[in-house]
């Protein structure tokens, strides 16, 4: 019997022990989460006709590992795209509300037409913008910040209006920080071998496939949870117990927990955050455990309200940039972006708070963070009582890839070669979606597989 134990019971740590019992037919996997549930940042509640996300509501299809492994659930039925006939996106100007223009490629607009007929941008704003496709590209050089980046490209403007809030969504973080080698380095590729970012995204082939671009499960993020923990067969799931130390032993490994057993492993997958990966590994590499305390992490708040009547959202929702001096980062229309996440006549909504560097929202009581809440709401025009409210705090949630995270991950590469049958997955390292995390998990489990079997996949 090969023994191999998993720490972390979010995505990256269920894909890595699904993957690990297809790969080492004779595996026995022990998998650890501190918390009393599974699932991690998949968190859907169910109650009264509602559908709350208590985070992530869907993940892009065009990574092939989050639809692939729906797809090897039997959950290809269950998968449901954006409402069309509700498809606007806005970004918050004071109290007003701005339509996103059509033809975002992640963050960067391609369609100039659609760009010139919002109020957005000012003017020269739009100009700066279109002027892109004619800059020269810069030689290739060090990592620069997303800000850096995007505002010598396209506009200082476009950055703080249209581009900075879109990819706070995504990593909740200061773009002035943030690597664009680590987060879009896309952007940079398109750059140096287009001659401008605009030419190279308006080159590329039309994205296409048998799924809209963002998907979710009719029964919420939690339905792959469940279903990935239905059919492990060979894996012993040990809830509310806390890994407290990793050290070798003649075998293998020790895995130490907090109720004073110790777990023997022939292989181990680390998917826990970067700061409690760092101290389980303080005994058996200082050095490892130091580049994962470097690796910072924003707190953020969702807010989800059951709105008494229908406000008549029309749209998805709305981003709020970094220089409007908000907490808020965004407010999805939940009940107008899916079906059937609400009951008829009541509206439901969510709020996001919590920027890096900023407020800890998370400390503040839930009647504060209801009363913010309203607040951000009414700047738009929506004053309904909320029937029902949810709270979901995540603090220390979002891994922050700050400029000099390529190459902290390189060194974690190397520092690991000196422990084989040692694995790490999770979102501190190489993608925060969802995809990225069942992928960075399945080759975790990979890595273990052949430090252990040889296995070749």
């Amino acid at each position: 019997m090969t023994r191999v134990v998993v720490v972390g019971g979010g995505i990256a740590g269920l894909a890595a022990a699904r993957r690990l019992e297809s790969l080492v037919p004779d595996a026995e996997v022990t998998l650890v989460e501190r918390s009393e549930r599974l699932g991690g940042k998949l968190l859907t509640e169910r109650e009264h006709g509602f559908v709350v996300e208590g985070a992530a509501d869907s993940f892009l299809s065009r990574k092939p590992r989050g639809i692939g492994l729906a797809e090897e659930l039997g959950l290809e039925d269950e998968l449901v795209g954006r409402r069309p006939e509700n498809a606007r996106t806005f970004a918050r100007f004071g109290g007003e509300l701005h339509p996103l223009p059509e033809g975002l490629s992640g963050m960067i607009p391609t369609n100039l037409a659609a760009l010139e007929e919002s109020r957005l941008l000012s003017p020269p704003g739009r100009e700066r913008l279109a002027a892109e496709a004619d800059l020269p590209p810069v030689p290739p050089g060090g990592d620069e910040s997303i800000a850096a980046f995007v505002s010598r490209r396209f506009g200082r403007e476009a950055y703080e209006r249209l581009m900075e809030p879109l990819m706070t969504g995504i990593y909740g973080g200061d773009g002035e920080l943030l690597s664009l080698d680590a987060t879009f380095p896309n952007l940079r590729v398109l750059e140096l071998e287009h001659g401008s970012v605009l030419c190279g995204l308006q080159a590329q082939p039309a994205s296409g496939g048998r799924y809209p671009p963002f998907v979710s499960f009719r029964g919420g993020m939690s339905v792959l949870v469940e279903r990935i923990v239905g059919v492990l067969e060979r894996t012993h799931l040990q809830v509310g117990v806390v890994a407290t130390a990793l050290r070798r032993s003649e075998g293998g490994y020790e895995v130490e927990l907090d109720d004073g057993r110790v777990l023997d492993a022939d292989g181990v997958v680390l998917a826990a955050p970067a700061f409690a990966v760092a101290e389980l590994l303080a005994e058996l590499d200082p050095g490892l455990a130091g580049e994962h305390r470097q690796i910072r992490y924003a707190s953020s708040v969702i807010v989800t309200l059951a709105l008494a009547g229908d406000p008549g959202l029309d749209g998805y929702g709305y981003v709020v940039p970094r220089a409007e001096g908000s907490d808020v980062l965004a407010c999805t229309w939940s009940s107008s972006k899916w079906e059937g996440r609400a009951q008829p006549g009541p509206a439901l909504v969510r709020l996001y708070l919590g920027r890096f560097g900023g407020t800890d929202v998370t400390e503040e009581p839930d009647d504060g963070l209801v009363d913010r809440a309203r607040v951000e709401l009414r700047l738009v025009g929506i004053d309904h009582e909320p029937d029902r409210a949810w709270i979901h705090r995540w603090p220390q949630g979002m891994p922050q890839y700050l400029l000099g995270h390529p190459e902290r991950l390189e060194r974690i590469n190397a520092a690991l070669e000196r422990h084989p049958g040692l694995a790490l997955a999770g979102a501190a390292y190489r993608g925060v979606g969802i995809p990225d995390c069942i992928h960075s998990g399945e080759e975790a489990a990979r890595s273990v597989a052949r430090s252990l079997v040889g296995a070749p996949r």
